[in-house]
């Protein structure tokens, strides 16, 4: 599967699809951006039970700005609506790769264990 735009009006639906999401930041006059969209459009077409999108910060302010993307290229990895991963920079294709794996291998029922944990606690206090 190639990869698809994403704009502020479809960023959530993208979020909330079933499918892991994988999002790159990136803006058309940065090098190290441009540098890595082969390498996410290669892994991208490897792995079609993962969507892949892009986000040009460029056209695309108010979503940057709402996510606090800082600089760019940046990756967001989301999965059952969970932000699992958020790093700026650009992978290599084979950190990209491991970067899949993890996210395909993650035990969600314990995530979503964690993060109701941690919501009971910062009740408590």
């Amino acid at each position: 599967m190639s990869t698809i735009e994403l704009t502020k009006d479809t960023f959530q639906a993208a979020v909330l699809d079933d499918k892991p999401l994988i999002v790159d930041f990136w803006a058309p006059w940065c090098g190290p951006c441009r540098s890595f969209s082969p390498v996410f459009e290669k892994v991208a077409s490897q792995h079609d039970d993962i969507t892949f999108a892009k986000v040009n910060t460029e056209d695309q302010e108010e979503l940057a700005g709402a996510l606090g993307i800082r600089s760019i290229p940046t990756l967001m990895v989301f999965r059952e609506q969970v932000l699992l991963f958020n790093q700026p920079g650009a992978l290599s294709a084979s950190q990209l790769e491991e970067l899949v794996t993890q996210v395909k291998s993650i035990d969600m029922a314990q995530v979503h264990a964690d993060i109701a944990a941690q919501q009971q606690q910062q009740q408590g206090q």
